[in-house]
């Protein structure tokens, strides 16, 4: 599936609730629906910053992240859930709570980069053990500063199949484990009994299109497989078949050694000339981690398997196709395909192996490579091992697993193929190689009705909308980043130091007088939050539209002052460092503008009734449209995005298209949403047609409010707009005294 599926309603459901909602969601699915292609899906379209961890060096580059270990700084024996005990034995195997946080270093940009995150994404989370997720719990809690939150608030999306492959857990870790969890399995960890995820299953499949086929692997998968079913398989029983080489079998075998062994005596009744390709490594890049063979041995007439899926639009070939070396020489490799006349000329791939970092100044969390592998994306395939077939699809396939099956390698082996057809047995199956753990099925089971998961979506919509009002205002993170540049002084080495010291100091100053106020806005806001659906969000509205006003004016006034320090800073010698730092400073506080806007974007059509899913696709096309900063509910994740260039509007244009848009019944934050623009400018490009008499000022300004303005303006004669705010309070605001200053000199120069 190469494609998004719109009419997939399972598919559709898990990203709303991964963009939509903060639940954790465990997100699970049959051999073939996609749950690859969900995660590359959200890894390239998402608009959370997110980071993607996975079990093993290989799962971590397949999936495009890194590995819980590196990410974490896991310990590699078992996590005990506790705090440290009196008389707990410090040589022990086992790490408690206490250890584990005293093992970590972490240093400022990645504690920074765990608070920044919207979402941890774990994919083959049925290899993660209970304990291993505990000990990411404990340590997001620590790190993002929210010891009351199960991972420290972040949300996280788990990926996997608890009907493949199952925890690695040997008898000794057991011993100690089992006091503390009630299986190995990521569901038995503590943090989920506390905050369970939704349970969501893709349905489509689209590997198999043969309805007996497909029923046969779901008995097996849940444990109901028949006596009948088994009949049916052992049908395709052929100890003795030997396919011919034109028929492109590969056999599916138990152990890396029978694999490699098959593939080396295929290759070796080649009576053609051998060649050989080594990978090319640079940076940093863990040999268990090689997601393609460091030295590809291949001779003309040999039977390979693509790795990797084709990146052109043609999509010549898929992960897991087989193919034939057709021709070959020292320089190119040319592959064709059974039934296909044409070749391809393959081409070399290269898989990277990342760190993700934090952008401070662009807001968006980054890939940063450490570390490249480049190889032809194939592996010889007479031969491979179960486990290494997870995820692939084949046409043929002989399975040769003897008595030796494993929990789910019979549904990991049969799976990989889109029909009976091509199935061929070497071994009979034995019913108890079969057997589904019970605590997988019962775990299973949680998975609630269409109306369960609909009402429930809806709930936790609304706390999300709820919640990312409420952090709006909230303005820790940049008293954070102005006490940390103010710390940054004694180690500095600029011109004018004393000078530029008195200037942070006094930023702070201002920064956190901000604080103090959204401190006690916030105590307001939590009340009204919880009775804001009473009056359908309109005292909400008012209130927020004001706050956002009064919390604009002054994050205006801190943009200039960065701005003109930056000016004043940039054509001394030495200023490069210190330039760049206070650019992250800007961008932080264009952030939290943007934020504000944003939010009274959100309020103003849950007032007018607007669709919440219009909301946040409204909220999606602002994020897209924004060079710097980027949607607080939807922050793409994107490192390097292309925008298109687009012409330059002549000068009039811009107004209006902001008037015809107004025309249309959209408010000013719904404008300024579509738009791409902040609030202030929408009300600044309308204000001007009050003097062109396009636009009325009671269009802008409520009538009730309208007559107050007017009598404080002849009061105070030509005051300030500061000063007329200051005595009509925090419910009036700078542009709606704007608005009635110019109707009154379009009045005045009518009249005269």
């Amino acid at each position: 599936m190469s494609t998004i599926d719109s009419a997939n309603s399972s598919f559709q459901r898990a990203l709303r609730f991964v963009n939509q909602t903060a639940q954790h969601i465990f997100l699970t699915g049959k051999a073939g629906t996609g749950k690859t292609t969900f995660l590359k899906y959200i890894r390239d379209n998402g608009f959370k910053k997110m980071a993607i961890v996975a079990p093993t060096g290989v799962a971590a580059i397949n999936a495009g992240g890194v590995t819980m270990h590196s990410f974490f700084q896991l310990p590699f024996g078992p996590f005990i859930p506790t705090q440290q005990q009196q008389g707990w034995n410090q040589q022990s195997v086992a790490t408690d709570q206490y250890g584990l946080l005293k093992n970590i270093r972490f240093n400022h940009a990645k504690r920074e980069l765990l608070r920044e995150l919207d979402l941890l994404v774990i994919d083959e989370v049925s290899m993660v053990r209970a304990d291993m997720l505990d000990a990411v719990d404990i340590i997001l809690r620590h790190f993002i500063k929210q010891p009351l939150l199960p991972f420290g608030g972040l949300q996280v999306l788990f990926i996997g199949d608890l009907f493949q492959l199952p925890p690695v857990v040997n008898r000794s870790e057991w011993e100690i484990l089992r006091e503390y969890y009630d299986s190995p399995f990521f569901f038995d960890a503590q943090v989920l009994k506390q905050s369970p995820p939704v349970y969501l299953e893709l349905k489509k499949i689209y590997r198999q299109n043969d309805a007996h086929f497909i029923n046969i692997l779901n008995n097996i998968r849940n444990n109901q497989c028949t006596r009948e079913d088994l009949e049916i398989l052992h049908q395709h029983y052929h100890p003795e078949f030997q396919p011919s080489r034109a028929e492109n079998y590969i056999m599916l075998t138990t152990h890396n050694n029978r694999a490699d062994y098959i593939n080396q005596q295929e290759l070796d009744k080649l009576n053609e000339k051998l060649f050989s390709f080594d990978a090319v490594t640079t940076g940093d890049f863990d040999e268990r981690a090689y997601p393609a063979e460091k030295q590809l041995n291949l001779k003309q007439g040999a039977q390979v398997m693509f790795i990797k899926n084709d990146k052109g639009e043609a999509r010549r070939f898929f992960n897991g196709k087989i193919g034939i070396v057709a021709r070959i020489n020292a320089e190119e490799i040319f592959i064709r395909f059974p039934e296909e006349q044409s070749e391809i000329l393959l081409e070399k791939e290269t898989w990277k192996n990342i760190r993700y970092n934090f952008n401070r100044e662009k807001g968006t969390v980054e890939e940063e490579p450490l570390g490249t592998f480049t190889q032809y994306p194939i592996r010889l395939a007479w031969a491979i091992t179960i486990h290494k077939s997870q995820g692939l699809t084949f046409d043929k396939a002989i399975i040769d697993a003897g008595a030796s099956f494993a929990p789910g390698q019979v549904y990991v082996a049969l799976s990989r193929l889109t029909s009976m057809d091509g199935l061929v047995l070497y071994s009979r199956i034995n019913p108890d190689a079969i057997q589904v753990d019970p605590r997988v099925l019962n775990f299973a089971r949680s998975e609630m009705a269409e109306d369960q998961l609909q009402e429930l979506f809806s709930q936790e919509q609304k706390i999300f909308i709820m919640r990312f009002i409420a952090q709006s205002f909230t303005w820790e993170k940049l008293v954070e980043v102005f006490v940390a540049n103010e710390a940054e002084y004694d180690h500095r080495q600029i011109q004018d130091k004393a000078l530029a010291y008195r200037w942070a100091q006094n930023m702070l100053k201002n920064i956190r007088e901000q604080h103090e106020v959204s401190l006690k806005f916030g105590k307001q806001l939590e009340q009204l939050l919880q009775i804001a659906e009473e009056d359908k969000y309109v005292t909400l509205q008012k209130r927020i539209a004001a706050a956002c006003d009064y919390f604009i004016q002054h994050l205006d006034q801190t943009l200039v002052s960065i701005q003109k320090h930056i000016d004043e800073m940039k054509i001394k010698l030495k200023s490069k460092k210190y330039v760049r730092e206070l650019r992250e400073l800007l961008a932080v506080v264009k952030r939290k503008k943007q934020q504000l806007q944003h939010v009274l974007g959100i309020v103003d059509g849950l007032m007018k009734g607007t669709d919440v899913d219009h909301l946040f696709q409204m909220t999606d096309e602002k994020t897209n449209e924004v060079e710097e900063g980027q949607s607080p509910i939807t922050t793409t994740k994107k490192i390097e995005t292309q925008k298109e260039s687009k012409p330059k509007p002549q000068k009039g244009d811009s107004h209006k298209m902001t008037l015809e848009l107004f025309r249309q019944n959209k408010s000013v934050a719904e404008i300024a949403a579509l738009r791409g623009l902040t609030y202030g400018t929408v009300e600044n490009h309308l204000i001007t047609f009050i003097a062109t008499g396009d636009v009325s000022v009671d269009e802008i300004v409520p009538v009730q409010k309208l007559e107050h303005i007017i009598t404080k303006i002849r009061e105070n004669g030509p005051s300030s707009l500061t000063a007329i705010k200051d005595k009509l309070g925090i419910d009036y605001s700078f542009g709606e005294i704007r608005a009635v200053f110019r109707h009154l000199e379009r009045t005045e120069n009518a009249g005269s």
